[in-house]
């Protein structure tokens, strides 16, 4: 019997175009699945109610990195000095700046603000050197000239941009999340303050869909990711997940890294909703090309750690997400591939169409000629 035709929807083509496409559909099909077991958990997370927790059982550590930052700086501690936190801490990483950024934090000088300064060959070998050099002097010299001893489990160390904007109540809000003794991390909900072009307000609306359905899906089962801006980490989880050099290891996307391999040691992670970290949005093509194309190189350095997914203390169905999460630069890839294979096919079986309609054209009009030709009197030749 014939198999119906919607069952063979790529009868015809070659075999690996066929293959290919089958893989497409397969993907698609399984991102529509994600997506909607995902928006469920994020429901079932916004109507859950969150224990109560008051932030001053906390140590809060603002690690600010800062590279040439003399026009921010200041305004970026103002804010940080505005949070409310009653035990609070804003560390400044210099990290080798050749502007008025030191003379800018020395007019700063306060006792909830201590400056690191870095110099070269040291300084400027990433956020991830700089937030490991404030990682060690959070514990060389923070905590122990704090009037009281604080235990790694009740330091929280939160990583703001120089140009972040961090909301006021954010860790009363954190605090809520850290009450779980697992909880590794919490990431702040991102917004784009420069959102008056089409292309800030389109970076908007990403950050909102990613927090909102994504990483506030995966919050139900303890696996959401952090993101770099705004994330609120345990100082003990970062000691547990600690190498040589610190927390953070030289990645592209140093944030990412972190926070899976925060969730394969056994910790938590979490989205909060109501605490916000705004950052100015990239307003030209070229920058968000260079910025996207570091992401996707982050991503593909990221695929390394799917091996351990199966050591995260989740669900099954949180495994199989968390790795789904992981190969995604190959879902991509794969997807790129079969769009420029179908642009190809359609472009080959047009110009074989075409160049069959050509001659079908003139073999009609030689069939409406030809009669008329061969009935035709001949002319008469004069003799």
């Amino acid at each position: 019997m014939k198999s119906p035709a919607w069952y063979e929807p790529y009868a015809g083509l070659p075999a690996v175009v066929e293959v290919l496409f089958w893989c497409i559909l397969a993907i698609t099909a399984s991102s529509l699945l994600s997506v909607a077991v995902l928006r469920i958990n994020a429901g079932r997370v916004r109507r859950r109610s969150m224990p109560e927790a008051d932030e001053s059982e906390f140590l809060w550590v603002f690690m600010v990195p800062a590279l040439n930052e003399e026009v921010t700086i200041a305004d970026s501690v103002a804010r940080l000095r505005a949070v409310q936190a009653t035990h609070k801490v804003i560390l400044v990483i210099d990290d080798g700046s050749d502007d008025r950024t030191p003379e800018v934090l020395q007019g700063l000088a306060g006792p909830d603000l201590s400056v690191l300064r870095r110099d070269l060959p040291e300084a400027r070998r990433g956020k991830a050197a700089a937030l490991n050099a404030a990682w060690r002097h959070t514990h060389d010299v923070v905590l122990a000239q704090g009037a009281r001893t604080w235990t790694t489990d009740r330091v929280v160390i939160v990583v703001v941009d120089a140009d972040g904007r961090l909301s006021v109540d954010a860790p009363q809000h954190f605090a809520r999340h850290f009450v779980d003794e697992r909880m590794a991390g919490v990431q702040s909900r991102v917004r784009i303050y420069n959102r008056r072009g089409w292309l800030t307000w389109a970076q908007d609306v990403e950050f909102a869909v990613f927090g909102g359905v994504y990483q506030l899906g995966r919050t139900a089962w303890g696996t959401a990711n952090m993101g770099g801006n705004g994330q609120a980490n345990r100082l003990a989880a970062l000691d547990d997940v600690a190498v040589d050099e610190g927390p953070w290891r030289h990645r592209l996307t140093e944030d990412q890294d972190i926070g899976v391999r925060l969730l394969q040691a056994g910790w938590r992670g979490a989205q909060e909703m109501n605490a916000t970290v705004e950052q100015q949005g990239v307003s030209s093509l070229r920058r968000l090309y260079r910025q996207r194309t570091r992401w996707a190189q982050g991503a593909w350095e990221a695929v390394g750690l799917i091996g351990g997914s199966g050591r995260a203390k989740v669900s099954s169905a949180a495994r199989v997400d968390m790795a789904y999460y992981l190969i995604t630069p190959v879902l991509q890839l794969l997807t790129g591939s079969a769009l420029v294979g179908a642009v190809l096919l359609a472009v080959v079986k047009s110009r074989v169409w075409l160049r069959l309609s050509g001659f079908d054209f003139l073999m009609l009009r030689w069939s409406r000629v030809a009669p008329s030709m061969l009935l035709r009197p001949r002319p008469e030749v004069d003799s």
